[in-house]
């Protein structure tokens, strides 16, 4: 079963590059989902790296699959979980950015699993379900 996923920046980014892993799990994922699920934290991080490079044909692309996908809010509830996360890191020594707390508090809040390459900062987050897509063979 192909359970609702959150696609963090760097698979997400990994997909437009054509990584054929990451392309065969997000066909697998689009058949039962029809669409992607990301958080606005990453279509920030996406948008300010094209708009920096001025990757304009890129920067086009990635506008009409946001219009498709849906982007995951930013919420009071997702502040809540975020600043908990932030906590319960900072008091272990193991703090990761500020971007990846939101987009884990995003996750977690809507009951998605988190698709990520960066498994090293995000298996710190107590009771998020992460996935790695880079990984999978096509």
């Amino acid at each position: 079963m192909v359970f609702p996923c959150l696609i963090d920046t760097d698979t997400l980014s990994a997909i437009f590059r054509g990584h054929p892993g990451a392309l065969a799990k997000s066909r697998e994922y689009l058949e039962v989902h029809k669409r992607y699920s990301f958080s606005l934290i990453t279509r920030y991080e996406i948008l300010r790296g094209l708009k920096a490079r001025n990757a304009v044909t890129q920067l086009e692309r990635f506008e009409k699959l946001c219009a498709v996908c849906e982007i995951v809010p930013i919420t009071d509830a997702v502040i809540i979980r975020a600043s908990g996360i932030y906590a319960d890191l900072y008091q272990q020594g193991k703090l990761i950015g500020d971007a990846d707390i939101l987009i884990a508090a995003s996750a977690i809040e809507n009951d998605l699993i988190l698709v990520t390459n960066n498994v090293s900062h995000f298996e710190r987050v107590e009771g998020l379900p992460i996935e790695n897509w880079l990984e999978a063979q096509p």
